[in-house]
């Protein structure tokens, strides 16, 4: 249990070094931790009009938060899957991108080293961005819309001939094939902030910045790795079971 008197008088800084996630809560609140680091929680929620018990609760309520493991998503239908990805593809567009790119624009530093990595950053991150949110368009556009397909024409929403189709074109096979694993821009990253490495006495901004791009490279990691074992093996074998189904259903007409 957070205390909660204590944590009121402390200074931003002190908050989030305990617990970089409290950076990210700031960032859902509309508040850059970075601009009132000497500033105390009860001063920041004064200031923007907020409860501090609000932004408390949030933190106890994202330590309690477990994303399911492949484990746990293999033993469910691959309609779960693609709820469970569109969700995620949600938080990293909505919340976790939105945050980084707060961060690289906005925190500012004395240092040479860590005003040169930010500089390049900016001129990085947009291009993955720009990236990454195309690949997850294709992928809803392409492969969520595929797969919602093969659902319909199992359920006979279609005339068998359109099935048949539909069926052979951009099978699920090809386009698994094309499936890009966004590592690219992430390994510049890498390289840039020397896998992420920072010395004891860095400033607390670019510990939280430097910590919250390497766990969002875990996170799309573990992303790539649901998409390529588990759902398109699902998909392909949903689409074999569904073309069987149509082809023997036009054999015996």
């Amino acid at each position: 249990m957070i205390d909660f008197e204590n944590i009121q008088k402390s200074p931003i800084k002190d908050i989030v070094s305990e617990n970089y996630v409290f950076a990210a809560i700031l960032h859902y609140f509309g508040i850059s931790f970075f601009q009132y680091e000497q500033n105390s929680l009860k001063e920041v929620c004064k200031k923007f009009k907020l409860n501090p018990q609000q932004l408390i609760d949030e933190l106890e309520d994202w330590a309690k938060r477990k994303e399911p493991n492949p484990e746990d998503l293999f033993l469910h239908p691959i309609e779960v899957l693609v709820s469970y990805l569109k969700r995620k593809h949600y938080f990293f567009v909505r919340q976790e991108l939105p945050f980084l790119s707060n961060m690289i624009s906005g925190i500012q530093s004395e240092i040479p080293e860590y005003r040169n990595v930010l500089n390049d950053l900016r001129m990085m991150f947009p291009l993955f961005v720009e990236d990454f949110i195309h690949h997850i368009h294709e992928e809803e556009s392409r492969l969520f819309t595929r797969i919602q397909l093969l659902h319909e024409i199992e359920n006979d929403e279609f005339e068998l001939p359109l099935a048949l189709h539909i069926l052979e074109k951009d099978p699920v096979a090809l386009l698994a094939e094309s499936h890009e694993v966004h590592d690219d821009e992430m390994q510049g990253i890498r390289h840039l902030t020397k896998n992420y490495f920072l010395p004891n006495h860095a400033p607390i901004s670019i510990k939280v910045l430097y910590h919250e791009l390497e766990n969002f490279e875990k996170e799309l990691t573990i992303h790539a790795q649901i998409e390529d074992q588990l759902l398109f093996p699902k998909a392909v074998e949903l689409e074999k079971e569904v073309l069987r189904k149509i082809r023997k259903k036009i054999i015996n007409n």
